[in-house]
């Protein structure tokens, strides 16, 4: 079990008159390999968590274990953590701050103690797998587009070769285009590479999507965490807390309503359509024996 949170609990404004408490109790377990979704309302917790994840933020009370060891012993080594445990945060411009791409994504490496050759080599991979063309490599990062300033946010935290990729909101302002390529990007690589990644989103439509695992986070604390079927069967508690299930949900259980036999735990589009296929099929055939 690659991160382990036991009775984590995070206050701001620790007594004083604005105290709120941001994470009450939470435990989780997160396993090599997952792809794991976080979903909440503003100020529901999530990004505070993801924060303790990399030791950006130390808890109040409570563990966090990275591989056996508690991250907060005296003898751990945070830096290192910070290493394995890679964070891209929800505006890439908090992390891009130096004159040229290449420059940019070389900074981690180079951190990590790297030769500049090493930490070029490094830079050029990262710069390739997220598919950012060469011909941008010596330009400033602030002359990108949103969706290109993301895949350069991204190379900076995969060139330090992260054994756990954390991503807050990474499509936030793009359009539809631009957020399928940098998920199936992330997809790709948690394909390929086998990394921990856990995705932080408002769109129930990306979580259905591409994650194997949801985690709802409700005034602080784990409300479900769960397979997304299993999460989004509770639509009606989600809605509660200003949450949804994708759109799909509604669509299923409106023609489940009128009649056709649909999958009402369809959760992407391609689900819905062969649970629609099959359910419309059915009914030729019936009109087929009627006829007979």
């Amino acid at each position: 079990m690659s991160i382990i949170l036991d009775k984590v609990n995070y206050v701001y404004s620790e007594e004083t008159a604005y105290q709120i408490q941001a994470l009450k109790d939470v435990s989780l377990e997160i396993g090599d390999g997952q792809f794991i979704g976080v979903i909440g309302h503003t100020g529901s917790g999530k990004s505070t968590l993801i924060q303790h994840l990399n030791g950006l933020i130390k808890a109040t009370s409570g563990s966090i274990y990275f591989h056996g060891q508690d991250i907060y012993d005296d003898d751990f080594d945070l830096r290192e953590l910070r290493n394995r445990v890679g964070l891209v945060f929800q505006y890439p411009e908090h992390q891009l701050f130096e004159t040229t791409i290449f420059d940019d994504v070389c900074f981690g490496p180079k951190n990590q103690g790297l030769s500049k050759e090493e930490a070029g080599l490094r830079a050029f991979e990262a710069l390739r797998n997220v598919g950012l063309p060469e011909e941008l490599y010596y330009q400033s990062p602030f002359d990108l587009s949103g969706g290109q300033k993301r895949r350069v946010a991204i190379a900076g935290v995969l060139a330090m070769k992260p054994e756990v990729l954390i991503l807050d909101e990474p499509t936030a302002g793009l359009d539809p285009a631009g957020r399928d390529e940098i998920l199936d990007l992330v997809a790709r690589m948690h394909r390929e590479r086998g990394i921990t990644v856990i995705l932080v989103s408002h769109s129930m439509e990306d979580v259905a999507k591409y994650v194997e695992r949801i985690i709802v986070m409700n005034q602080g604390q784990v409300m479900f965490d769960d397979a997304p079927k299993e999460v989004f069967r509770h639509y009606k508690e989600l809605e509660a807390i200003g949450l949804a299930a994708p759109q799909v949900t509604y669509l299923m259980h409106e023609l489940k309503e009128r009649g056709l036999n649909v999958d009402t735990d369809a959760t992407t589009v391609a689900e819905a359509r062969a649970s629609l296929m099959q359910a419309l099929t059915g009914i030729d055939s019936g009109r087929m024996d009627i006829h007979r």
